[in-house]
């Protein structure tokens, strides 16, 4: 059955292929507006040579996988943090809801004013695009685990440490494991409009300059790159979750 599901997927993306190769001639629609198949996998070799493709792809990557690591740290720690306190989240809540109902992609032009055209206006958009969604995340969860069993967890004199290791923490981690899978994707768009933004390196940045040019082609392999980027962030994030979350039954797919 695996096999026919592998076949169908190689047929689409082969049908796709021909589609686009053939169908730009066709249609008479220039090559800077839809280039063939052909011509973005020559701009795709020109690229490697001339335009430090891999140093680009390298640096978005590297970028991506940061402010995802740090984003993402920050989400799950403040969402414990308040989780376990009614009064710290009653405090708070109010100034995150409003930071995140702001649109984190505009804070782009205002890092760059701030740090100058460095890494550091894409880093830290990536962190603000991460952080929240894995907060909710952590935060539902922490509201919804059986309070029985913390009390019952406080009569056996568990400290509050043991409560949040053996309690809180397993109990969140479906939730968390869930945004991490959301924000991997999400950190490649914090990453690139940072570079379109304000970068001189990068995938992002890639964009920018072939946009300039009128050169789609360029585009289009610097999105595929993005897009296989986050696929593997992605990928690691289902990775690790299948290995943590060994013990919870999956159903069966027929």
């Amino acid at each position: 059955m695996n096999k026919n599901y592998t076949m169908a997927s190689l047929m689409v993306a082969i049908a796709m292929i021909a589609a686009w190769e053939f169908l730009p001639a066709l249609l008479n629609i220039p090559s800077y507006i839809i280039p063939t198949f052909s011509e973005t996998m020559k701009e795709l070799g020109y690229m490697y040579s001339n335009n430090d493709l891999l140093g680009h792809t390298l640096s978005t990557f590297q970028m991506t996988a940061l402010g995802f690591i740090i984003g993402s740290a920050l989400g799950a720690v403040l969402g414990f943090l308040l989780g376990a306190s009614q009064l710290l989240e009653k405090v708070i809540s109010p100034y995150i809801l409003a930071l995140q109902i702001a649109p984190k992609v505009a804070f782009a032009p205002l890092f760059i004013m701030w740090f100058g055209y460095t890494a550091w206006p894409k880093l830290l958009v990536t962190i603000l695009i991460v952080f929240f969604p894995i907060l909710v995340n952590v935060l539902q969860s922490m509201k919804t685990i059986d309070r029985d069993l913390i009390n019952l967890a406080r009569a056996y004199n568990l400290s509050r440490f043991q409560i949040f290791m053996k309690i809180e923490l397993p109990s969140s981690l479906p939730n968390l494991l869930a945004g991490l899978r959301i924000c991997a994707t999400l950190a490649v768009i914090g990453v690139t409009v940072g570079e379109m933004v304000g970068g001189n390196i990068g995938l992002g940045f890639l964009i920018s300059y072939g946009e300039g040019q009128a050169n789609a082609a360029m585009v289009f392999n610097a999105i595929a790159l993005l897009t296989l980027i986050g696929i593997l962030l992605y990928s690691i994030v289902v990775w690790m979750e299948n290995r943590i979350l060994h013990y919870i039954p999956r159903a069966e797919h027929r």
